[in-house]
């Protein structure tokens, strides 16, 4: 049995437990979006796209703890139950942390 600590408790968790859904056979994770008084975004995601200071990147399920500014562009989101969608932002902070991914705007 694999074994993956949860990063939010220092508790391990096997694998299956560990990946919060596995919609059509791909893992996903949560992606929330959101300004001060609005939130943008709020589902599953397979997987989130933007850009910061060194270039563009991913964010595929099961990423390392990871935070970052995002410059002005948009976040290209692959959404379980949403499909595609472009979220065009001004700029803002990324925080990914075990499969949860939270993008703050206006900040």
């Amino acid at each position: 049995m694999v074994q993956r600590q949860n990063a939010s408790t220092g508790e391990f968790v096997d694998k299956a437990q560990a990946t919060n859904s596995k919609p059509l056979g791909r893992p996903s994770m949560r992606l929330v979006v959101q300004a001060p008084f609005k939130t943008y975004f709020d589902d599953r995601v397979f997987s989130v796209s933007a850009v910061n200071s060194t270039g563009p990147f991913d964010i595929l399920p099961e990423h390392h703890n990871f935070i970052s500014i995002l410059k002005a562009g948009q976040l290209d989101i692959d959404g379980v139950s949403s499909g595609h969608q472009k979220i065009i932002i001004g700029g803002g902070l990324m925080h990914v942390k075990a499969d949860r991914i939270t993008v703050f705007l206006d900040v």
